[in-house]
């Protein structure tokens, strides 16, 4: 078992390996014997796969669950407020405590439900899926609102989380892909060396448990590290959002679910390298189409469909675009970009990959 530490306001750490649910009967018995209620928020699809292995390490404690919408489809007004009316209904306090389980969505919302419920309750991530080793860290929780992803929502850390790496046996081909969009996301930003190390990866389901821990141990080191240094957003902390401005948008102009996050990540890491002239976007469009991300619905989707949304991005001010790109590898900035210039280069990038809208 592997332990990170995240210096934050709020200090506390990451653990990654086997059966680190163990650790509830170890390390943090303390903190849920304080609980009055101790409360799993899980995604459905998860309770059903997983729920029952992970309440065979909480058997010593009374613990209600509360199921919510798989996936993006979770992180809306409604989930939360349901969440809220669970807690209540629950008879819970400020004393009680709160286990996200499932995958980025869900430590979303059940993070933003902890840090408003009664002014704030402790939570305890446990991610299910890749992507969320990059969510799951660093304190940021969230909703969606029809004009845009994460608007509402808070700067709240966790108590701990406890990946365990055996929960992500089960995931589907989609979420593998969706997970190490991120992790490369982290290697852009970070290291060129473990970058290409990434980018020769042709079969994410060849990857024996111990590379992944690795890689996975990795991208939290460098999501820590960051937030350590700027833990709400102020300045470095916008370097992990490389990618984000145009895959936020083409969330939302498909709508939420129809591309997992990951992907949309992946297509926007291509724009964004693509306007920095970084040394290496061939490699990486080919390692996304032997990884099967869709990079074709770039053609589909017009700039003037995404620009709107680009603009009310968080990094954005007054409706200036602003992007975070990578001159090379580690060295990101966050500049302004005109429109003429954005909508040229996602143009010849569209052709590029096979077309233009």
């Amino acid at each position: 078992m592997k332990q990170l530490r995240v210096e934050a306001d709020h200090p506390y750490n990451v653990y990654i390996g086997q059966q680190v649910f163990s650790l509830f009967k170890a390390a943090f018995r303390e903190m849920l014997e304080a609980a009055d209620r101790i409360v799993v928020i899980a995604d459905s699809q998860v309770a059903q796969l997983h729920l029952d292995y992970l309440t065979s390490y909480l058997t010593e404690y009374n613990v209600s669950t509360l199921t919510i919408p798989s996936g993006e489809q979770a992180k809306s007004i409604e989930t939360f407020m349901d969440c809220h009316s669970f807690l209540l209904a629950e008879g819970c306090s400020r004393k009680s405590l709160i286990l996200a389980f499932g995958g980025g969505a869900t430590g979303d919302v059940a993070g933003f439900v902890a840090s408003t419920f009664m002014r704030g309750v402790p939570y305890i991530q446990l991610p299910t899926t890749i992507l969320a080793h990059d969510s799951a860290v660093g304190g940021k929780t969230a909703i969606n609102h029809a004009l845009g992803k994460n608007m509402i929502g808070t700067f709240y850390q966790p108590q701990a989380v406890l990946f365990d790496i055996d929960l992500l046996r089960t995931l589907p081909v989609k979420e593998i892909r969706s997970g190490m969009a991120e992790v490369v996301k982290h290697a852009f930003i970070s290291n060129e060396g473990w970058l290409k190390e990434l980018l020769q990866i042709a079969d994410f389901s060849q990857l024996s448990d111990a590379e992944l821990s690795s890689h996975l141990e990795k991208g939290i080191a460098v999501k820590a590290a960051i937030v350590e240094e700027d833990e709400f957003e102020s300045g470095v902390r916008k370097y992990l959002n490389f990618g984000h401005t145009l895959a936020h948008a083409l969330e939302a102009h498909l709508g939420y679910g129809k591309i997992t996050h990951g992907e949309a990540v992946a297509l926007g890491m291509a724009y964004a390298l693509w306007m920095s002239r970084h040394s290496l976007v061939d490699d990486y469009l080919s390692w996304c189409r032997t990884n099967g991300y869709p990079l074709n619905l770039l053609a589909e989707v017009s700039f003037q469909d995404v620009l709107p949304i680009m603009k009310k991005d968080k990094k954005s001010a007054k409706g200036v675009l602003s992007f975070v790109l990578l001159e090379k590898t580690g060295a990101p900035s966050v500049e302004t970009i005109d429109e003429a210039r954005a909508e040229a280069a996602y143009k010849e990038l569209c052709q590029k990959i096979g077309g233009i809208r």
